[in-house]
């Protein structure tokens, strides 16, 4: 199913949290919403689950004859940013969705071995969820969601707060867990690298508003302004009167077909590669450094990329 989104206006102590004209989101896809801190992103998850009520604006299913209707929470299974769990057992935990929906115990049982046996979790069945690990957590609340089947499938920063070995295994399993709810999944994030693994469209939130969406690529390739180059990683700088982005690991130093000046204030030594840090135009940017290339700080260089994005705005 389709989510669609009309009007939306939500705001907290009379400061504006959402404020969403229009949007789309389509069925059988994963959307991810990517933005920075305080852009509204957990606000829209909680909205579209039924868990805040907009001040005006609707949040309506669309089938595959358009027709509208009020999302049913039984459509709904949500994965909260922190793990929440019943001081009991792992699989009590996975049991009680389904429990509440009626289903009987070998159907239960079947649908909480296989989302076990999926997220590597076999092993922690019996388990005191609250005597687990957060990445264990993780996980837990992941297979939670999956044993539900649910057509609507809501992930609120299902990555945050993990060190960095879990939080790279499971960046790697998370394509094939979401492909396993195969339904409509809406994941949240501001980490570019995560929208870009994770999504087939990108919708980009800032301040509440949506400031672009639509196919991943499209969203990437051409970013359109300034906010949204920026939130998606890219060096945002002046040319000829007007502002192009770069995208991440382009700039190189010498001469090349889009050419900047550089004010080198450091050199960092990386395992596989150094880069060069400073400032163009008083913008902070860095450059892959050559074999040989050694600047100093305060040195003023040329760097090049072999391809911009030209953007719509000026400052």
């Amino acid at each position: 199913m389709d989510v669609r989104i009309e009007q939306l206006r939500f705001a907290r102590e009379g400061r504006a949290v959402l404020d969403i004209p229009s949007l789309l989101l389509r069925g059988n896809r994963t959307t991810v919403v990517l933005g920075p801190n305080g852009a509204g992103k957990t606000t829209l998850l909680r909205v579209i689950a039924g868990l805040e009520r907009a001040h005006s604006g609707r949040v309506a299913a669309v089938d595959d004859h358009g027709r509208e209707e009020t999302i049913a929470v039984r459509a709904i299974a949500y994965v909260f940013q922190e793990n929440v769990f019943l001081r009991r057992s792992v699989r009590a935990n996975l049991e009680l969705g389904l429990r509440l929906r009626g289903l009987p115990r070998l159907d239960r049982a079947r649908l909480i071995d296989d989302a076990a046996t999926l997220l590597g979790i076999t092993h922690l069945l019996e388990r005191r969820a609250d005597r687990i690990s957060i990445g264990e957590g993780r996980r837990a609340s992941l297979a939670r969601a999956l044993c539900l089947r649910a057509p609507l499938v809501l992930l609120d920063e299902p990555l945050a707060g993990l060190d960095t070995p879990t939080y790279a295994r499971l960046l790697e399993d998370l394509p094939r867990v979401i492909g396993a709810f195969g339904g409509t999944t809406i994941l949240v994030t501001h980490d570019r690298e995560e929208a870009l693994r994770l999504g087939d469209d990108l919708v980009v939130l800032a301040g509440g508003q949506v400031r672009a969406g639509g196919d991943k690529r499209d969203v990437i390739v051409s970013p359109g302004t300034s906010a949204v180059a920026e939130i998606l990683g890219y060096t945002v700088l002046e040319t000829n009167g007007g502002r192009v982005a770069v995208r991440p690991g382009a700039l190189r130093p010498g001469a090349g077909p889009f050419e900047f000046w550089m004010i080198v204030d450091e050199v960092i030594e990386l395992i596989d590669r150094r880069e060069i840090l400073g400032r163009i135009g008083g913008v902070r940017a860095r450059a892959a450094a050559s074999a040989g290339e050694s600047p100093c700080a305060g040195d003023r260089i040329l760097v090049h990329a072999t391809q911009v994005c030209e953007l719509r705005d000026t400052r």
